[in-house]
């Protein structure tokens, strides 16, 4: 059974703070295991990714076939559905459209002493995008992932999807030739995040590293951090929708439901001002689950980690909406545009009545690479600034610098640092810098 807290009960501080505190990420410590496949990727390159490969996947490679070919890619656009290839070109056009206006601007100013400052912003050179494999696939999440990436004027985007028994999904292979990738390798897991990272003889390395995977993908993404950036450590996919009793409440049980059929660890919180309604969404849920195609594992999920939150009244919302910092939140509210304004912590949010969190999943234009596990209090969305840094810029010349340096040589001098105060008195023949 759900679980159902309200806050007009005694109990209600101590049940929200166990919710907030519980613990979804379930998976057992694989670091140990990942430092091992890291380091024998660094030593050994090919011949350690190929023996992970044949050992993993089934799939046996040499560093000639590891590569994705050209008449593989055809094969697999051959295999689409016309209607399936112009469904993804539209969502990765809506994508291109909404992430290719968030480039920043060059930044340069002269201030009042003529001292030039400035902000340049740069492509990262290549980017790598983790895609999971089998039959289990999700197009949609190349191209969320690899667009971004493309608008930001990255040159080269590497993906590499694993191919258990040499078995390549062709809408995962049309999506990325869509988001245009030409350069795939079929190679996965731990293994496949060391060869981004630290190169091999047929993998360069990249800059960046981008996607989604399982316990071990997020270990080696979290332990090659600083030899390249990565997006974020996803935790299990989260929504919380929050809704009046105006809404049909089959609507809303199939959103919450959304989210829990992804897997057993995910979390769906519905919250709403009218105990009755609860009720209703939590009978809608029960009987959708009666024809859901993947009705066990959202059985599983909603059982065991959904949650229904009754509010005295709406505006006492917002403050636990914050205080979740949810990943994916839904405003089915009057005046929804005025709720909105009063979030601060979500990853994306969908307003009104008719924005289900699905269609930000696939086609809408914003991102569906968003925080989890409260991290929303902190972190956004993938975006092109993922696969961007900027460069600032400094210019003086020998009046500005007169005016400016004694201080910057006051300050050197108290931290100890004779170098750093000389190399400023050096120039403005400072006889303190003899």
């Amino acid at each position: 059974m759900v679980k159902i807290i309200n806050q007009s009960d005694a109990t209600f501080d101590a049940d929200f703070a166990a919710l907030l505190k519980a613990n979804r990420n379930t998976e057992n410590d694989v670091s140990d295991v990942v430092k091992d496949i890291l380091q024998n990727i660094k030593e050994h390159g090919d011949e350690a990714l190929i023996d992970y490969t044949a050992k993993f996947d089934e799939l046996y490679l040499t560093s000639n076939s590891m590569r994705v070919s050209d008449d593989e890619i055809k094969e697999s656009l051959e295999a689409c559905a016309e209607e399936t290839l112009d469904a993804l070109k539209l969502a990765a056009k809506r994508i291109h459209d909404f992430h290719i206006r968030h480039i920043p601007d060059n930044d340069q100013m002269t201030d009042e002493i003529g001292v030039k400052l400035g902000v340049r912003w740069n492509a990262v050179e290549a980017a790598g995008i983790y895609v999971p494999g089998g039959k289990a696939a999700y197009p949609s999440s190349v191209l969320m992932n690899a667009i971004p990436a493309k608008a930001a004027g990255v040159e080269r985007i590497v993906m590499v999807v694993p191919s258990p028994k040499g078995y390549l999904n062709p809408l995962v292979l049309a999506a990325a030739h869509i988001s245009g990738i030409r350069e795939i390798y079929k190679v996965g897991g731990a293994q496949a995040v060391g060869a981004l990272a630290y190169g091999t003889e047929t993998i360069k390395p990249v800059d960046v590293i981008a996607g989604p995977g399982n316990a071990y993908v997020a270990a080696a993404k979290k332990e090659v951090f600083g030899t390249v950036g990565i997006d974020m450590i996803a935790g299990p996919s989260e929504i919380l929708v929050t809704a009046d009793n105006k809404n049909d409440p089959k609507w809303i049980a199939m959103d919450l439901l959304s989210q829990a059929e992804h897997d057993e660890v995910a979390q769906s919180i519905l919250i709403t001002d009218d105990a009755f309604y609860a009720d209703q969404v939590i009978k809608a849920v029960d009987v959708h689950l009666e024809t859901l195609p993947r009705a066990e594992i959202a059985r599983t999920s909603w059982e065991n980690h959904g949650c229904v939150i009754v509010v005295g009244a709406m505006e006492n919302a917002p403050t636990l909406i914050d205080q979740i910092a949810p990943e994916h939140l839904e405003l089915a509210v009057e005046n929804a545009n005025d709720f909105a304004n009063k979030i601060r912590n979500a990853g994306s949010i969908f307003i009104g009545r008719y924005t289900p969190e699905a269609i930000g999943d696939y086609i809408a234009g914003p991102n569906h690479v968003l925080p989890t596990s409260g991290s929303a209090r902190f972190s956004s969305g993938l975006s092109v600034i993922d696969f961007m840094k900027r460069n600032t810029l400094i210019e003086c010349d020998a009046e500005n610098l007169g005016i400016i340096g004694p201080s910057a040589m006051k300050l050197a001098e108290e931290e100890g640092l004779d170098a750093h105060k000389n190399s400023i008195g050096i120039r403005l023949k400072n006889d303190d810098a003899e």
